[in-house]
């Protein structure tokens, strides 16, 4: 940069003719553009100011989520990346505040913290990995922090190479610097530019309310009649400030169409967007069904649509890496090995259908099941449908060296509907935990090593 200088100097100095001077006129706009961004990052820090912790601000911090700001301050302390993944409005940016606040009862000062929320637009002005660079510096001159920094960066998935500035931060030895950042689409840390953080960065999962946090929000038993009215509500945690289901479902509806526009349509420059939300409410209303995308692409031809194979099993891996739905395969349980075909997709949170489409037919049993795979899927397992011997389990879970047989019935009932669910799990010969869950008040004797569960007790048994 000195050399540049240097050279528009020389070029004014000697009184070269017009025609010379033009020549560096780009030159000096590139230098003028340079200085001007330098000087305005002071001014950016003014504005951002307020969204931050510096001079006693206080920032929201909702209900605290323990699961995560525990699982996050065991890996403080280090020069690890933490990444926090999930759908929008899930919580990251209150699970990032609740940690920063965790931070500073264990002595952190507020001037070390900086927070940076691509999501709002007083940040827009953060484009970059080279705007962050520029933007620690200049926090750095300004507030003159002693020690360790951490900075959290909200849907960093927003800024450009973000990887290079985050890398280059938690690797820079010559200034203690550690990193929190969220991202709304799971392929994060898959792209080209996430190597560089290969073997640095560890990942949290971040999911809507549980329903111990449900209960622990408002102040509920932990009993089938809260169960009832976990399944009746969701687990979306901004729901809970919102005064009746006609506000709620028009939340919902704002979320999912936000979470398409800015993860889907903007993301992959979607053309057929009547296709998408087609496709999405197809999915809901047949979670926890066992579907294949041949189905789905004649089920949308005979609503006189026109669409593709390859087009719908795109459209629902993005709907996947939004984390709107999750998908579930089959594995031969005896020939230890995945199925092609048919899988079961299941909803990030059951809201999607009770607010946008509960007058669809929709049977309680698919939601219990649908909230018992999310319940498998934050306490960390990996997890497929089972097929044996023409009979199918709904879930084999899998955690390091512990394996999970799970059948989900609504009600028992009868000795029939007994019969039926215990005999899938009764032909599984394999070593694991075997559980039937259902929302009986009584609880069934354990049978050929089955236990019986009542559905808001399992999450012990994890």
């Amino acid at each position: 940069m000195a050399e540049n200088i240097l050279i528009i100097s020389q070029t004014f100095d000697n009184n070269l003719k017009f025609t010379s001077i033009y020549k560096h006129f780009r030159l000096y706009s590139k230098l003028l553009v340079y200085l001007q961004k330098v000087s305005s990052m002071d001014e950016y820090l003014d504005i951002i100011a307020p969204y931050n912790l510096w001079d006693g601000n206080k920032l929201p911090v909702g209900f605290t989520r323990e699961v995560y700001t525990g699982q996050l301050m065991k890996y403080t302390g280090n020069r690890l990346v933490k990444v926090l993944t999930g759908q929008r409005r899930v919580g990251k940016s209150y699970i990032m505040r609740q940690t920063a606040m965790e931070l500073l009862k264990k002595g952190v000062k507020a001037e070390n913290t900086l927070f940076i929320n691509r999501e709002l637009s007083v940040f827009d002005f953060i484009q970059s990995a080279r705007d962050i660079d520029r933007l620690i510096a200049a926090y750095r001159k300004k507030l003159k922090p002693k020690g360790r920094i951490y900075v959290f960066i909200d849907e960093v998935q927003e800024i450009n190479e973000w990887e290079r500035a985050v890398n280059s931060m938690s690797q820079d030895y010559t200034a203690e610097t550690e990193v929190f950042i969220s991202g709304s689409n799971s392929r994060l840390l898959s792209g080209e530019l996430a190597t560089l953080l290969s073997g640095r960065y560890v990942e949290f999962p971040v999911f809507p309310l549980s329903f111990d946090e449900y209960c622990n929000v408002y102040s509920l038993a932990h009993d089938r009649n809260a169960f009832l009215r976990f399944i009746k509500d969701s687990g979306l945690p901004e729901l809970i400030n919102l005064p009746d289901d006609e506000v709620k479902q028009r939340y919902v509806a704002g979320l999912r169409d936000s979470i398409m526009l800015k993860d889907i349509v903007k993301r992959y420059a979607i053309k057929d967007i009547g296709l998408l939300e087609t496709l999405f409410a197809y999915l809901v209303n047949n979670a926890s069904n066992m579907i294949s995308i041949t189905g789905i692409v004649n089920f949308i031809k005979n609503r006189g649509n026109k669409s593709t194979y390859d087009t719908v099993a795109a459209y629902i891996l993005y709907l996947q890496e939004a984390f709107l739905v999750h998908k579930s395969e089959r594995y031969n349980i005896a020939g230890k090995e995945l199925l092609a075909g048919n899988f079961k997709l299941y909803i990030n949170d059951q809201a999607y259908h009770n607010y946008l489409f509960s007058t669809v037919r929709y049977g309680k049993g698919y939601i219990l099941e649908n909230i018992v795979y999310m319940e498998l899927l934050r306490k960390g397992y990996s997890i497929n449908t089972g097929v044996i011997k023409g009979c199918e389990v709904d879930f084999i879970a899998r955690k390091s060296r512990r394996t999970v047989y799970v059948q989900v019935a609504y009600v028992i009932g009868d000795d029939q509907t007994a019969q039926r669910e215990y005999k899938s799990l009764e032909q599984v010969k394999s070593e694991g935990d075997k559980y039937l869950i259902s929302m009986d008040d009584d609880i069934l004797p354990t049978r050929n090593g089955i236990r019986h569960l009542r559905a808001w007790e399992f999450s012990k048994e994890l």
